[in-house]
């Protein structure tokens, strides 16, 4: 199979659905077909290109022909079940699989050729050449470190990744307490972190590391039982098809159509990520990236259908509106409970997403003020998407591993609290220091994100009853409480709390309310 293509039925009208264009009447130009409905439009998959010499020899042919194929395609229909359609209302209507939700925590990794510069951010290259006027402390960093003349693309021969071992990030991940990983398969920049077709010479493949980073960290994380998404720009700051559709005013669909669509089909049917993060959509409306029609076919047809999540960033305007879950923007951070599920992507490095040569400690996230977000944000009903930016030679850089194994060594203890854990109908008080709450069945958690000053902490939350058991987790010893007053609340005796960097301890209430 060289491409995908699509093309719909309806009538007696064959309209070209995503890549190149068929002409009415030449549904014998292809050979291999599948079918499904949307809205009562026969959707033909065609999986294979034009002009081999096996569809070569359909041309022409009878009515009989035409007729059988559409029977097939029919017959497979009938035996679909109900199927999402291209549009808003019903792709928003999709159940989010409950893996999800349940994870709560997960990996997010930036690594492309903007971590051989290793200077300002992953949007390195917009800077030194794309914004007008160019950033200046990009373009005199090239000037005192590089020969002039000195191209973009030359950075990517020296993306060797030499040092990159999936398994061992695949344990720093697993230590981590994360349940899911994603991974940047293409950034702004275009270049692919695997051998995509679409992206000839701009790819690990072709150039760098000379190996597949996408497939390999795939297998290794995979085999820990951890969930594997992907990152996908959707635009490509340089791209001379996304260039003259910008110039055109997104009118055409150049671009669309001959790289992003396929290069997305490709990266699915390949890879199955579980997650699919998209990015880089805001300059056009999600109908110039066919991102419902994508959609559909992801939800219905793809080898992910029953567990693929995606996010919000399908299109300018589709941000806290439209997808599965909402990003809403980057390091998003709501107020008040939202109505809908929602994750917080944020980075070890507060600066950038992808390494920095030039990084210092006062410039990371200390582990107390990771553990005080990831809790903030499952509290709030979110999960929780934290960055670490690899080196060019494929080395995590220690004091990210510190960070990883940090927080994986507080949820070793406290996970119960956080894992398949649901909002309590109070996020947070602070009545003696900030506690956040987290429910799960007949136990609510409340999790102290400040050691208290006395031996006891007040909660004027809960409403207790004679039967309440309170107890700190990881230790099976029931604590002593008393009511405030008879509407509710309780004061707890708290027995010396054992030490964690990550400043933050968690109290079971069994069978309050």
């Amino acid at each position: 199979m060289t491409e995908i293509k699509l093309a719909q039925f309806s009538g007696k009208d064959l309209k070209r659905h995503c890549f190149t264009e068929l002409p009415v009447g030449h549904l014998d130009s292809c050979c291999s077909v599948s079918g499904h409905t949307v809205r009562g439009t026969v959707n033909v998959t065609l999986l294979q290109h034009p002009h081999s010499s096996s569809c070569r020899s359909l041309r022409g042919s009878s009515p009989v022909i035409m007729l059988t194929v559409f029977v097939v395609v029919v017959a497979l229909v009938s035996q679909t079940a109900a199927r999402y359609t291209p549009d808003w209302t019903s792709l928003d209507a999709r159940p989010l699989p409950s893996w999800y939700d349940e994870a709560k925590l997960g990996i997010f990794i930036h690594w492309g050729v903007f971590s051989v510069p290793g200077f300002g951010s992953e949007w390195f290259w917009w800077h030194w050449q794309g914004q007008q006027p160019p950033d200046q402390k990009y373009v005199n960093y090239m000037s005192q470190n590089y020969p002039p003349g000195f191209t973009y693309p030359e950075f990517a021969r020296q993306f060797h990744a030499q040092f990159f071992n999936p398994d061992d990030w695949a344990d720093i991940f697993k230590a981590s307490g994360a349940k899911y990983v994603v991974l940047t398969a293409k950034h702004h920049e275009g270049f692919t972190n695997w051998e995509s077709p679409n992206s000839w010479n701009w790819n690990s493949v072709d150039t760098g590391p000379h190996r597949d980073l996408v497939g390999d960290l795939a297998e290794a994380v995979r085999n820990r039982s951890l969930h594997y998404g992907l990152y996908n720009s959707l635009y490509e700051w340089f791209h001379p098809l996304y260039l003259i559709d910008k110039k055109n005013g997104f009118k055409t669909q150049e671009f669309v159509l001959q790289k992003l669509l396929p290069e997305l089909y490709n990266m699915v049917v390949r890879y199955r990520p579980e997650v699919i993060w998209s990015d880089g959509d805001w300059e056009a409306p999600d109908t110039y990236w066919n991102s419902t029609e994508f959609l559909a076919w992801l939800y219905n047809d793809s080898p992910v259908k029953d567990t693929v999540v995606t996010n919000d960033r399908w299109g300018a305007g589709c941000a806290c509106k439209h997808g599965g879950y909402y990003n809403c923007e980057d390091k998003y951070t709501p107020g008040q409970l939202p109505t809908h599920k929602w994750e917080k992507c944020t980075s070890v490095d507060t600066l950038s997403w992808g390494y920095r040569r030039n990084m210092k400690m006062n410039e990371l996230l200390p582990l107390a003020a990771i553990i005080e977000d990831l809790v903030r944000t499952v509290a709030f009903g979110g999960n929780y998407l934290l960055n670490v930016g690899p080196t060019p030679d494929g080395m995590i850089p220690p004091l990210f591993e510190e960070r990883l194994r940090g927080v994986g060594d507080w949820l070793e203890v406290n996970g119960q609290a956080i894992y398949s854990s649901k909002p309590w109908r109070v996020q947070s008080e602070n009545t003696t220091v900030p506690v956040w709450y987290t429910s799960k069945g007949l136990t609510v958690y409340a999790i102290l994100t400040a050691k208290p000053p006395m031996s006891t902490v007040k909660l004027l939350a809960p409403k207790t009853s004679s039967i309440t058991q309170v107890f700190l987790v990881g230790n099976p010893t029931p604590l002593s409480w008393a009511p405030v007053n008879p509407g509710g609340g309780l004061v707890v005796l708290l027995p010396e709390l054992p030490y964690t960097p990550a400043q933050a301890w968690t109290l079971g209430l069994d069978l309050v309310h």
